[in-house]
């Protein structure tokens, strides 16, 4: 009778021990398997950021094939502080979660806007600037209100917030394209009255481009770029999260402005409408 009571005691210390290890053994499994963990990346040498091609002053391609620009600034910090070379994927805006969630990239450094429903589907972490939707059109014709759409074609960028602000206007027809290319060139190609994007590289645009002007500079509730990061990825979030708060608290972000955007604004814009304050609050 003692030899089966020991038996069952020891049978059920056994399963309770079991159970205990469990947890941790999966989490070390889906540790091991997260290929765009610090860890992962850092074994491997490489980080593997989405960006832009073709939308200066944020990231682009110059005559001399190199990359550059805002986004681009930040990648290299990036890389720079995880001890690891930068592998650039370029990306178009609707392509960016799908390209955190196949795998194709660790983190999207693509002047990607914080919204509700990207959040569904990925994590971002801490932003790193300010931005809201603007429209431009020709000098000759200017769109100066959201009203004056009424009845009028309109360009935006497929994946944007433009996109999602103005797909619901009934009365305002919307032409998508797929890139930033794309779609200024159908602006210039006289395909719509006005073009809708995020204002802050809408005014480096209208600089190089003096038949145009952003007529209406604010549209919706201020929003905020920032980095994309797989869902689940929490070993790269909270890396990130704690790099783009020491970065802004130690002015990189106010030297990256004057680097690589200053020169495409106007007068009227100033850094402190782009770049947050180092004494920005981020647990808001």
């Amino acid at each position: 009778m003692k030899k089966k009571l020991f038996k069952l005691v020891l049978a059920i210390a056994t399963a309770f021990t079991l159970i205990s290890i469990l947890p941790a053994a999966t989490a070390t499994a889906h540790a091991d398997t997260n290929n765009s963990s610090v860890s992962a990346i850092k074994k491997r040498g490489t980080i593997k950021v989405a960006v832009f091609g073709d939308l200066p002053p944020y990231g682009w391609v110059n005559k001399a094939g190199t990359r550059k620009g805002y986004d681009i600034a930040l990648a290299k910090q990036i890389g720079k502080d995880l001890g690891v070379k930068v592998k650039y994927v370029q990306v178009n805006a609707d392509s960016r979660v799908d390209a955190l969630n196949s795998n194709k990239v660790d983190i999207v450094l693509a002047n990607f806007t914080v919204t509700d429903e990207r959040k569904q589907v990925i994590d971002f972490a801490n932003p790193y600037m300010k931005v809201a939707i603007g429209v431009v059109s020709k000098k000759s014709n200017p769109i100066t209100k959201e009203s004056q759409l009424n009845g009028k074609k309109l360009i935006v960028n497929k994946g944007t917030t433009a996109e999602t602000y103005f797909e619901s206007k009934k009365n305002i027809t919307v032409q998508k394209y797929d890139s930033k290319t794309q779609q200024f060139n159908a602006l210039k190609n006289g395909r719509a009255s006005a073009l809708a994007d995020d204002n802050s590289y809408l005014f480096a645009w209208v600089k190089n481009h003096k038949n145009y002007e952003v007529g209406i500079k604010t549209l919706g509730p201020s929003q905020y770029i920032a980095p994309g990061i797989k869902k689940g990825n929490t070993s790269l979030l909270n890396w990130t999260n704690k790099e783009v708060k020491k970065l802004t608290k130690d002015g990189f972000f106010e030297t990256d402005y004057k680097n690589n955007l200053k020169q495409y604004f106007g007068s009227d814009i100033k850094a402190s409408d782009i770049v947050l304050a180092k004494d920005y609050d981020f647990s808001k």
